[in-house]
């Protein structure tokens, strides 16, 4: 059965505890962004950082107020970057994850534009980088662990179950306190449903989520493949037709000269 993450913003305190278990238990490096002549948090994915703690000073009841959001691959449940991916190095797993194989990868990078999401990302450093994203902790599942990031969450901000299960406590929590929450499950119809769920107080526009519809993100990442191969023909016989063409003159011009 599909397992999902519940996040509850109201919940997060923008400690970052889920960033350093992630990067703990991955062996990811720490990173060094340097933003106004001081050191921050990273403010994007990267090949070290497959979690980030996004900090929103928003506007509630008149008054500002920050609002600390955790962002990391969403393992859609119809994935983009599945879908673009022509050898097969990103499946989707019936348990839930998007997992990545690096020895199919031939770094096309075509999954990087079918994320709608912005999270798959290069080792621009190294010859022969590899794409790097968050595993939902694949190999702790298989163990019956919970990921890193929830076990490691202080303020029990992460809750992990069914995708289901998930859905319906984000419900049961907006059901039972409609002032506190935002009345939207970002995740539950977003690109098709992703097995990361969000509960908000405000709207998730005003943090930054990208704003999405319904349509699940294989589909359109599919036309798009689907088109490549006609679009790189039409392109082909274009030059063709240029290459010909302008050899034909030259010939002309010699016989001419």
């Amino acid at each position: 059965m599909s397992r999902a993450v519940l996040v509850d913003l109201t919940r997060c305190i923008g400690c970052r505890s889920c960033q350093v278990a992630c990067k703990s238990w991955n062996d990811n490096p720490a990173e060094q962004t340097k933003c106004l002549g001081a050191y921050d948090n990273p403010p994007s994915f990267s090949a070290d950082t497959w979690t980030v703690v996004q900090f929103n000073e928003v506007e509630q009841a008149d008054r500002l107020q920050w609002v600390f959001a955790k962002r990391q691959c969403m393992h859609c449940e119809h994935p983009g970057c599945v879908a673009v991916c022509t050898v097969g190095a990103l499946t989707k797993t019936p348990e839930g994850p998007v997992v990545y194989e690096a020895s199919r990868c031939i770094g096309c990078r075509y999954c990087q534009y079918g994320c709608p999401f912005g999270v798959p990302s290069f080792e621009w450093d190294k010859p022969l980088g590899l794409i790097r994203k968050c595993t939902f902790c694949v190999d702790r599942a298989e163990e019956g662990y919970e990921t890193a990031c929830v076990k490691a969450c202080p303020t029990d901000a992460l809750t992990m179950g069914t995708r289901h299960e998930m859905i319906s406590e984000a419900h049961r929590r907006i059901n039972a306190r409609p002032h506190k929450y935002h009345g939207h499950i970002y995740g539950e119809k977003e690109a098709g449903g992703t097995s990361w769920l969000y509960i908000s107080p405000v709207p998730f526009e005003e943090l930054g989520f990208p704003m999405l519809d319904g349509e699940p993100m294989d589909y359109a990442s599919s036309v798009i493949m689907n088109a490549t191969p006609v679009t790189l023909a039409a392109a082909v016989g274009v030059l063709s037709g240029l290459y010909w063409l302008t050899k034909k003159k030259s010939q002309a011009a010699e016989e001419e000269g």
